[in-house]
């Protein structure tokens, strides 16, 4: 079975990569593959299409491809809370704040496809609008393939190619320990709006969940597990990380995880999907008439209960 991510060396989606890499989806029962597919929107369409089982990604991508989800299903949160990063240029003057987004006037910042959205929806509910302040917002340069965007995204920014990035939190701990980032926008924990505008999530295709939904059960619990694993013990993240990362990303990804412990919680309850729902209509990638409710398939929702 194959899972993608769109990006490895992160914390973004490090329960799912966790998972595969410790052996719980193995203990599950499930042979799974885990690869890289960038951007999170091509990762999305490649699940619809039947070339992935699983993905573990920015909840609201199916919308991009599957805009009434006739084809794809969500199983899990990995954790809650738009989980991405606004960094600018530490020697920035004046420097923005998180109440005053009006000051990245002109600035270039880089988002990838997909997570560019979150960053449009936190401008607009601040009441910024980036055309109008000759805001730039477009992918980082050499940010594709087999790299991680964050950590490219700070490299951009050190070497003076982006003013500002939107990205996760390895790639902003990297800017920010190098000196050359300081962070405006922490979506996940400055709460509001914004934080509940979307999560990352583990997902799978519609046909999985109707044909096989002792599948899409263990592929929950082993979430779960990696989720429960990490809380108990952050030095499993470390030891993932040496597997698969970098060697100054794998001492980094622990503390990373131990930030995002609090918001492991798999089950998709109602305000989560509301907000999630409401991202989707306010980007225009929804009318609205999804019942996000309807799309999350009840082994998934037996498996958080059983958990």
């Amino acid at each position: 079975m194959r899972l993608a991510v769109p990006d490895l060396v992160s914390n973004s989606y490090f329960p799912a990569i966790a998972a595969a890499e410790l052996g719980y989806f193995r203990d599950e029962g499930l042979d799974v593959d885990l690869e890289l597919k960038f951007p999170v929107t091509d990762a999305a369409a490649a699940l619809r299409d039947g070339e992935l089982d699983f993905l573990a990604g920015a909840a609201h991508a199916p919308f991009h491809v599957d805009p009434e989800w006739r084809k794809t299903r969500l199983l899990a949160a990995l954790a809650r809370n738009m989980y991405w990063f606004l960094v600018v240029r530490a020697d920035l003057d004046p420097f923005p704040a998180k109440d005053r987004l009006d000051l990245l006037k002109g600035l270039r910042i880089g988002a990838a496809p997909g997570p560019d959205l979150g960053l449009r929806g936190l401008l607009a509910d601040a009441g910024v609008a980036p055309e109008a302040a000759g805001i730039e917002i477009a992918p980082v340069p050499g940010a594709a393939g087999d790299v991680s965007f964050g950590v490219t995204a700070a490299r951009a920014l050190a070497e003076g190619r982006i003013d500002a990035f939107w990205a996760n939190g390895m790639g902003t701990k990297v800017a920010v320990r190098e000196g050359v980032g300081r962070v405006v926008v922490d979506a996940r924990r400055d709460g509001g709006r914004p934080a509940g505008f979307t999560f990352p999530a583990l997902m799978t295709s519609r046909r999985l969940a109707e044909e096989r939904p002792e599948d899409a059960a263990a592929a929950t619990r082993a979430i779960m597990r990696a989720q429960e694993a990490l809380r108990a013990d952050t030095g499993r993240a470390t030891a993932v990380g040496r597997a698969l990362f970098p060697a100054m990303e794998a001492e980094l990804i622990a503390e990373l995880i131990e930030h995002d412990l609090p918001y492991y919680r798999p089950e998709l309850d109602t305000e989560v999907l509301e907000g999630l729902a409401e991202f989707a209509r306010r980007s225009g990638l929804s009318t609205g008439a999804v019942d996000l409710a309807a799309v999350v398939p009840e082994a998934a929702r037996t498996a958080w209960q059983q958990g």
